[in-house]
């Protein structure tokens, strides 16, 4: 056995032990060494992350948000302002321009205690800022997502967090501004979807 698989093996070991003690939902990814764990949000149902356990890094990343409709500039300036604070991790942008959080992390230091502080960092990366980025780059869909469903008496239990910034929509995106979608579904990167 080489030294590096020794290295992957013992924070594999780690990793599902810790993930075993904490009950948090996990499964096998499709790379070698990748493991795919399923954290409960609060402003996002959940927060789904990748663990690809490497010799000597071992690489983290979560969605946070699709590519804003609107006001790019604002949502990035954002990001990289808390990319500021943020342990481990920075914000990126994929090539759709969907929004991740991503890190890579010494695997020689995982154990439960870095685990715990990594996953941590990974859900107030995902989940923190969620309701920001909406508001700042969805505004406009959920408008006309709260005034279609005003206009057929639909839940809005979805959007009530952005209920003061929403109210009144209706008056100005009336009866014709369907959803995207056109069915009524949820508009794509409003709460609670991912």
């Amino acid at each position: 056995m080489t030294r590096g698989t020794d290295v992957t093996a013992r924070a594999e070991e780690a990793l599902t032990a810790y993930l075993a003690e904490a009950a948090i939902p996990w499964e096998l990814g499709g790379r070698a060494g990748e493991y795919v764990v399923t954290l409960p949000g609060e402003r996002k149902l959940r927060v789904v992350a990748s663990l690809l356990v490497r010799d000597p890094m071992t690489s983290v990343s979560a969605f946070v948000v699709r590519n804003p409709d609107e006001n790019h500039l604002a949502c990035y300036r954002f990001l990289l302002r808390r990319n500021l604070r943020l342990p481990m991790l920075g914000y990126a942008v994929d090539s759709s321009g969907d929004v991740y959080v991503t890190g890579d992390v010494p695997t020689r230091a995982i154990d439960a205690d870095y685990l715990d502080r990594l996953m941590g960092a990974v859900l107030t990366a995902a989940d923190e800022p969620f309701n920001e980025l909406l508001a700042l780059g969805f505004l406009e869909s959920m408008k006309r997502e709260w005034a279609w469903r005003v206009e057929r008496g639909e839940s809005l239990a979805n959007l009530e967090a952005f209920r003061s910034l929403l109210e009144g929509a209706e008056l100005t995106h009336g009866a014709a501004a369907e959803p995207q979608g056109g069915d009524g579904a949820d508009v794509e990167g409003a709460p609670p979807q991912e």
